[in-house]
């Protein structure tokens, strides 16, 4: 792959472009999908492709590019370039990072026995037979394996390799039409993935959401499962992108330095974590990954940049640069005190959330949204659990922000299809949150 970036640079060089950074991947996805106890469809993925940025006079674009041909490559660098001129220039474009770079092997990223995994089936059948005998009736959901490789070369003296691997599998567990539960589990190394906890939190949850009543409406104290609150924080993550904030996609434009969380919230974006599936050796300008603090004590410290942004803003790239706008790798949020029953014995009369999905936001500036609770939905009245049904969360981002009260001692790491910026977040537990009733 590294020949064929070396010809995609040569070949953009001798066009006339300036900065050029070419992007390319190697990668081997094996996917399981099981429905109803059993195993259904098996198949396997191999995909090479790259991704290209070039720069003409402070004009910007990029592309895919999948038929790696040198004729393909000359004229799709020809098209771009055609493009280019006829565009008006970006004056507030500050170049890419000059290299080269030093990187440091990451733990936890890289495990061969993902890679030489034959018969992944077997961890299915541990996910299904846990719900089973947490009182299911029907499990259904999908297990992946992958095995990526990054190829990174830029006009600015960077050359970097990247391998890693990850297995993660999505467990639903269901009694009837209306009673249902989800747990999941990724990691980066074969021997910390667990598909039994999966399935037995997915049984579990949906063997307690038995006749679910109509839930309330009004302001509630809502624990959020760990599962849930990612969906928020991971919608949330894209807002943290200056470019976001620039497009005027981010509730936190002009909020640098202000209180826009409660203090005992700290949220970072890790690019450097130890088997988190987001982490990466490098951002895609070659720059090393770190860590970023974007929320610190409630205050809003930073947005996450790349070289020209930060250039633009008179600071230092965070080592987010996406090939197009910045973007987090693992966004964390930093636990509390809490043990999870401690959360629940606070709430006199509240709601417990396990799952969410159609998060969407009705003004991003603002950060007024709605997200339909799925799976198991409860009540809780001094501890107690009472299954509920056919609610909304409809609030505000930020004042989520700042009436979280308590957090859970330890971190779930959480990347799913809903949940495709990867977070570390514990239970959550949020005072006078806005529910209505649903009416999808």
């Amino acid at each position: 792959m590294f020949d064929v970036n070396e010809f995609i640079l040569k070949k953009a060089k001798e066009l006339g472009f300036g900065d050029v950074v070419v992007l390319g991947y190697e990668m081997d996805r094996r996917q399981v999908r099981f429905a109803n106890n059993e195993i259904t469809v098996a198949k396997n993925w191999h995909e090479r492709k790259v991704e290209i940025f070039v720069e003409l006079e402070k004009r910007v674009a990029g592309t895919s590019i999948t038929e790696l041909s040198g004729e393909n490559i000359e004229r799709t660098l020809k098209a771009l370039l055609s493009t280019l001129k006829n565009m008006s220039p970006k004056e507030d474009y500050y170049s890419i990072a000059e290299g080269p770079f030093k990187y440091r092997d990451i733990p936890e990223t890289f495990d061969k026995a993902i890679v030489e995994l034959d018969e992944p089936n077997e961890y299915v059948e541990t996910a299904i037979n846990a719900a089973l005998e947490e009182g299911a009736k029907r499990v259904a959901g999908v297990l992946y394996t992958d095995h990526n490789r990054l190829y990174l070369t830029t006009s600015n003296s960077v050359e970097a390799f990247d391998e890693g691997t990850g297995i993660e599998i999505s467990v639903r567990a269901f009694i009837g039409d209306l009673e249902s539960g989800h747990g999941t589990n990724s990691v980066r190394i074969l021997k910390k993935f667990d598909p039994e906890s999966a399935g037995r939190k997915a049984g579990e949850i949906a063997k307690i959401a038995q006749k679910p009543e109509q839930g309330p409406e009004g302001k509630f104290d809502v624990i959020f499962d760990p599962l849930a609150f990612a969906n928020l924080l991971s919608y949330m993550s894209f807002m943290t992108s200056a470019f976001a904030a620039e497009a005027g996609f981010s509730f936190l434009v002009g909020k640098l330095g202000q209180k826009v969380a409660n203090e005992n919230v700290t949220i970072k974006d890790v690019g450097n974590i130890p088997n988190a599936y987001g982490t990466r050796k490098f951002d895609d300008e070659g720059v090393p990954t770190r860590e970023t603090t974007i929320i610190e004590r409630g205050t809003f410290k930073t947005f996450l940049l790349n070289t020209s942004l930060a250039k633009k803003y008179r600071t230092e790239t965070t080592a987010n640069a996406g090939l197009t706008m910045p973007h987090a790798w693992n966004i964390l949020l930093e636990p509390g005190d809490y043990s999870k029953d401690e959360l629940f014995e606070d709430v006199r009369r509240g709601i417990y959330i396990t799952n969410v999905w159609y998060t969407r936001f009705q003004n991003y500036v603002k950060g007024d949204f709605s997200t339909i609770p799925r799976d198991g939905i409860f009540l809780v009245e001094r501890g107690e659990l009472k299954p509920i049904r056919n609610i909304r969360v409809s609030d505000n981002f930020q004042r989520i922000l700042e009436n979280i009260t308590a957090l859970g001692k330890q971190l779930h790491h959480i990347h799913w299809w809903e949940v495709r910026t990867p977070v570390f977040t514990p239970y959550v537990l949020v005072k006078d949150v806005g529910i209505t009733r649903a009416t999808m």
